[in-house]
């Protein structure tokens, strides 16, 4: 059997941040499954129970507006005049419930496959981030030790009773004025 699937890398440009979850949107999801955008919302609302808050939902102006300005793929007119929904991981893996088609199940596996791979890079980013921390720490203190090396090394050479007045008495003599001759 042929694989319809789109590639990763094309569902991974359709993922957004919004309200801190990573969504796809309605239209971006309803082309993926070669469906209408309307016949998608359209099964969404029929079973709207299936879509919590933090499943699915829709944009407010606001955001959707920050959304077109940011991304140049939302341009007027090429969406619907609605605002769009938005659809987290979990809501994707229930519209797999709803939505029975074999390109909608090909689909969806692919999409639960990068929101998996993107789970696991932010996981190995945050590890690396906790390395580089763990190193400028260790830096930070050995600079210090090096700090403290360097300025007891400069004072072993330039000692720092260097202008001190210095002990005893002195003699103020005359001095004698000798001029050399001019020959």
């Amino acid at each position: 059997m042929e694989s319809i699937a789109p590639k990763e890398e094309f569902i991974a440009d359709k993922i957004y941040k919004i309200r801190g979850y990573k969504v796809l949107l309605d239209a971006d999801l309803a082309g993926l499954y070669g469906v209408e955008t309307k016949a998608l919302k359209r099964q969404v609302r029929r079973n709207i129970d299936r879509f919590p808050e933090d499943f699915s939902f829709t944009l407010t102006r606001e955001e959707y507006n920050s959304l077109r300005s940011q991304y140049g793929t939302l341009k007027r007119g090429t969406h619907s005049k609605y605002l769009p929904m938005a659809f987290t991981e979990q809501g994707v893996a229930m519209l797999s419930g709803i939505l029975r088609s074999p390109t909608a199940i090909q689909v969806n596996i692919q999409i639960m496959r990068v929101f998996v791979k993107m789970r696991n890079l932010i996981t190995r980013y945050e590890e690396l981030l906790e390395k580089v921390e763990a190193l400028e720490a260790n830096a930070l203190d050995q600079n210090e030790h090096i700090i403290k090396i360097y300025e007891v090394i400069k004072e072993l050479i330039e000692p720092a009773y260097k202008n001190r007045k210095p002990i005893g008495f002195r003699i103020k003599e005359r001095r004698e004025r000798y001029f050399a001759k001019n020959r």
